[in-house]
């Protein structure tokens, strides 16, 4: 593809090399000769005057100085967004893999009492339980697993063994990765006078509604009673915990390892980080932000704030006591050197009185 026309795809403004060919896609640190690549996060600007790349895409209201220094010429495409443009060229140099087949597959096995949507795709080895409602255009990959009276909206995909267990609710236009757990108990026991544990009834449901995300090997407890719910357009990584009666607000992002307490209230467009831990029967503000490994153990009630570390703190304050603990080896010698000084003077003057 001709540079030129990359730009009429992406109404980019380009420099120069109208005709050269595009080869490839490429991050701006791998890219070599027949690759374009990007340019949208500023500590990757140092990249600019040493990338191999043939062609970049920038913003159009940023400078990229750094483009000055180059010793080698390279063909600038102006556009609106550089993030969003290489990915429209993703879907063009790299096209999605076939979808799965409408239509059901022979070895599913499917209730009779299940209702099946116009236009659905169900691969090999489906389960569908008694009483499940699928939407029209749903796509079940290999190995799904519906318990009785599970519902899955319209255009919803969930991918290789997926298992949803009885009575949750799934809405329109979701994706769930290889692997996830929708609808498993609970973690309820309650203790004995003999030492043992007795399982708490987990008799509530999960509900996922419209446009949320939810990456492989997820587990999304069912509520003990009542429902955890995940609301609408929130993105779930891998291995993620959500334990019961949990609520996710909107828009909410929430990466890799993250472990999310029984009751606890996630506020809407809240930024969790990888390896985050929230203990329970807490609350998250709207547009919380918490940095990767912090341990919450508080509600967090004033929106917009940004918290880090374990116990989590305010985030800029959390970084001053960090960098003070760095400065504690240090201190200590200082704090030794000083007692001493201080034991010599004492015996100095003891010796003069």
């Amino acid at each position: 593809m001709t540079l030129s026309e990359i730009a009429r795809l992406l109404n980019g403004e380009i420099s120069s090399g109208a005709e050269i060919e595009i080869e490839r896609l490429a991050k701006i640190e791998d890219a070599g000769e027949g690759d374009i690549t990007f340019f949208a996060n500023p500590k990757y600007a140092n990249h600019l005057s040493k990338t191999s790349a043939t062609a970049i895409l920038i913003t159009k209201n940023i400078e990229a100085k750094e483009l000055a220094q180059r010793t080698t010429p390279i063909h600038v495409v102006r556009v609106e967004d550089s993030y969003r443009a290489f990915l429209q060229l993703i879907d063009i140099f790299h096209p999605k893999a076939t979808p799965l087949q409408k239509g059901i597959h022979p070895s599913a096995v499917i209730s009779p009492i299940a209702t099946l949507g116009e236009g659905v795709a169900i691969g090999a080895c489906v389960v569908i339980g008694d009483g499940c409602t699928i939407g029209k255009n749903v796509t079940l990959h290999p190995g799904v697993v519906l318990s009785e009276h599970v519902s899955i909206d319209e255009g919803s995909l969930l991918y290789q063994n997926v298992s949803v267990r009885e009575g949750c609710n799934i809405g329109k236009r979701v994706i769930i990765h290889p692997g996830t757990v929708v609808g498993s108990d609970g973690f309820g026991f309650a203790p004995t006078p003999d030492g043992t544990y007795e399982k708490i009834p987990q008799r509530g449901i999960v509900i996922i509604e419209d446009d949320v995300e939810v990456g492989a090997n997820c587990t999304i407890d069912r509520a003990t009673i009542g429902e955890t719910r995940i609301k609408r357009g929130a993105k779930l990584d891998n291995l993620i915990q959500v334990a019961h009666n949990v609520v996710i607000g909107e828009n909410t992002v929430i990466a890799a390892q993250a472990g999310i307490s029984g009751s606890t209230k996630v506020g809407k467009n809240c930024v969790i980080a990888g390896q985050v831990g929230l203990v329970g029967h807490i609350t998250l503000g709207d547009r919380t932000t918490i940095g990767a490994q912090s341990g919450v153990s508080k509600s967090v009630n004033e929106t917009g704030t940004t918290i880090f570390g374990s116990p989590a703190k305010e985030a800029r304050f959390a970084f001053r006591v960090q960098g003070a603990i760095q400065q504690l080896p240090d201190l200590l010698v200082e704090v030794r050197s000083l007692r001493n000084e201080i034991e010599r003077l004492k015996s100095e003057i003891e010796k003069t009185t």
